[in-house]
């Protein structure tokens, strides 16, 4: 192993980062070949093919349990997603890959069975939801075409001749499809690079048995440390890196930091010397927007049983306009509503009572008013998350794809950076985060390695 450097960090920086951090014993200091910050799927996806490589590797996880943002809650019978809840193009997608690995079952949820209603609870022919769909599409073709770099989604989409954003129709396909799959309010989306990532063919499957199933076998044999949040890394070329943790010191040749883009805007952790410029440029430039889900269950159902998905033209844009049906694939009488864009981190201020209030008046606007009150509901909250400050990333205004693909380049020779919001291609999803992660092992193995 290379010399170590014992960590400089003032008293005061250390008590700044250390705020949130649980009182361990201090730990007897551990060498490692690579140090990996974070068990999601990005960080277990490196530390998986590093250690098959035969590198000697540690997971530093700040919970308890392995996935970051993929968790699976079973408290109303059925499976919730907290977080990642569809395999998105399942045809070529690598979590299909280890789906299948380990048996695990999946089913198709089908983008063409939905309903979809008006504010005033008026279901709106197919037809009309398939002309709005193509007009959208025609409206994006046309930002693409006339808008440069400088522009909002939303005030490009306004500036276009006869503003489209007034049709209802059109208003709620925006949110609940591009705020809804960006994770971005239409006001603060790039107009120029939204949509410009990459999209894997196939119709979107969930896992019936628990998202949780996948890294949950992604851990299986990996030296991971829970309950160990990192509070700062000392790296310099050539002398490898010192890790500060709940743990104790821990160190390494090459550390790995998959941790998600929300700590890193944070600045969570302490880096010494700092990240260079032109990376926390990158960082800063990048959004990172939130979705946020409320499952309802109810004693009996009292909608289409055979629709897999329900649209709502709510007000304010965001609010509630998207429903999941559970009872296409399970027993359980359970809605999963999201609200998007602006709206997400406003109706997360609310409590669990005000938030199930605010969404059963978007089900009852739909299915009547005598639509019963739900016997049980799990909310999340990701943006009041401590360990990731919101959902997933997407482009912003005034970024670039160079944004995200800058983050993987090596600090140092010694720091890298893994996660979706280090993949341009397919930031947002599981199956980027597991790509991100096997790049920086690829880059530790084959580019910097002696």
């Amino acid at each position: 192993m290379n010399r170590r450097h014992v960590l400089k960090l003032s008293a005061s920086s250390v008590m700044a980062t250390s705020t949130l951090l649980p009182r361990y014993a201090s730990a007897v200091q551990t060498s490692f070949d690579v140090i990996v910050i974070g068990a999601g799927i990005a960080g277990l996806a490196a530390a998986g093919r590093l250690t098959e490589l035969g590198y000697s590797v540690v997971v530093l996880e700040a919970t308890d349990t392995v996935g970051g943002r993929i968790r699976t809650d079973w408290r109303l019978g059925a499976p919730f997603e907290v977080g990642a809840g569809w395999i998105h193009g399942p045809q070529k997608n690598p979590i299909s890959g280890l789906a299948a690995r380990i048996d695990a079952p999946i089913f198709v949820t089908r983008d063409d069975s939905f309903e979809v209603y008006s504010r005033t609870g008026e279901r709106q022919s197919r037809q009309r939801i398939y002309d709005a769909y193509e007009d959208l599409t025609e409206l994006y073709e046309q930002v693409d075409a006339q808008v440069g770099t400088g522009q909002s989604l939303e005030a490009a989409l306004r500036s276009l001749p006869d503003n489209r954003l007034a049709d209802p129709v059109l208003n709620w396909m925006a949110s609940a499809y591009t705020e809804f799959s960006t994770g971005g309010a239409l006001e603060t989306l790039s107009a120029y690079y939204f949509d410009e990532d990459d999209v894997l063919e196939g119709d979107d499957v969930i896992l019936p048995e628990g998202y949780d199933k996948i890294p949950s076998a992604l851990s299986g044999g990996l030296d991971i440390r829970f309950n160990t949040p990192v509070a700062a890394v000392e790296y310099e070329k050539g002398e490898g890196a010192t890790v500060l943790s709940a743990g104790g010191k821990f160190e390494a040749d090459f550390v790995i930091c998959t941790v998600p883009l929300g700590m890193l805007k944070q600045q969570r952790i302490g880096f010494d010397p700092p990240l260079p410029k032109k990376l926390r440029s990158h960082i800063a430039n990048l959004g990172f927007g939130n979705v946020t889900k409320l499952a309802l269950k109810f004693d009996a159902p009292f909608w289409p049983l055979d629709i897999q998905y329900f649209g709502y033209m709510s007000e304010p844009r965001g609010r509630w306009n998207y429903f999941l049906n559970y009872r296409t694939f399970s027993n359980e009488n359970i809605l999963l509503g999201v609200s998007v864009g602006a709206y997400a981190l406003e109706v997360e201020k609310l409590s669990d009572a005000e938030m199930v209030v605010d969404c059963m008046a978007a089900i009852r606007a739909m299915f009547g008013p005598g639509a019963p009150e739900p016997v049980a509901h799990i909310a999340t909250r990701w943006s009041e998350d401590p360990w990731t400050g919101g959902a997933y990333s997407y482009s912003k205004l005034g970024s670039s794809p160079k944004d995200f693909e800058g983050l993987q380049e090596p600090v140092a020779d010694t720091l890298l950076f893994a996660g979706e919001h280090t993949n341009f291609a397919y930031h947002g999803t599981t199956h980027g985060a597991y790509m991100s992660g096997l790049h920086a092992a690829k880059s530790i193995d084959e580019d910097l390695a002696d």
